[in-house]
């Protein structure tokens, strides 16, 4: 790509650092900047800068959050005897359009994955478990991406957790297809999923 300025050149390439974001693509974003007022760029820049500082990790259950506690957990409404499980935080915001759950999450951070080189002390599973231990938790939900990662995350959860007694441990039923990610599953489907929950066996199932 012939760019004559170095400056847009360099704004170029940090726009297509981002994903699904090519080189043209980002050029046009560029120009576009380029043709706006100072103020515009400014403040489209420092709403960046002030996402970094001030966004944190939820203390509780690792959503992103403007406090030390989100707004899902320090929201009394919620039932905090349920804790349903996921990926990432794009999940409990598909999870969230539904409107059909009320409980709380907790967010793995990923997904037991060896080839990748990720393990269970990679993810927040132990303070997954220290909630079941020191919280009134009865129902853990395992909403995790299907596939053999998710399987396998899945499975090593339940053996954790099914040591403590009294809590019961479901996964989403069928309704969400199998390697169809949860942030990408339409809201009726995934709505249904999670109302229809099933009892987790604690295997993995064949998938064909």
């Amino acid at each position: 790509m012939n760019i004559h300025s170095k400056y847009i050149e360099n704004a170029v390439e940090q726009l297509s650092t981002l994903p699904g974001i090519g080189k043209k693509s980002a050029l046009r974003l560029v120009l576009n900047l380029l043709n706006r007022d100072k103020g515009e760029v400014e403040a489209f820049s420092n709403a960046f800068i002030e996402m970094m500082e001030n966004v944190k990790s939820c203390a509780l259950c690792h959503n992103i959050s403007d406090n030390e506690v989100c707004g899902i957990c320090s929201n009394p409404s919620r039932d905090s005897g349920i804790v349903c499980v996921v990926e990432d935080i794009r999940d409990i915001m598909a999870i969230e359009n539904t409107e059909s759950f009320k409980g709380l999450y907790h967010v793995l951070g990923g997904v037991i994955s060896p080839i990748d080189g990720i393990g269970p002390s990679d993810l927040n599973i132990s303070s997954l478990i220290d909630r079941v231990q020191s919280e009134n938790t009865k129902e853990v939900i395992l909403a995790l991406n299907s596939g053999m990662e998710g399987d396998t995350t899945n499975f090593y959860l339940y053996r954790k957790l099914s040591e403590f007694d009294g809590i019961k441990i479901t996964s989403l039923s069928r309704g969400v297809a199998i390697g169809t990610e949860l942030q990408y599953a339409d809201e009726l489907t995934l709505g249904k999923s999670i109302e229809n929950r099933a009892e987790f066996k604690g295997i993995i199932e064949p998938r064909f």
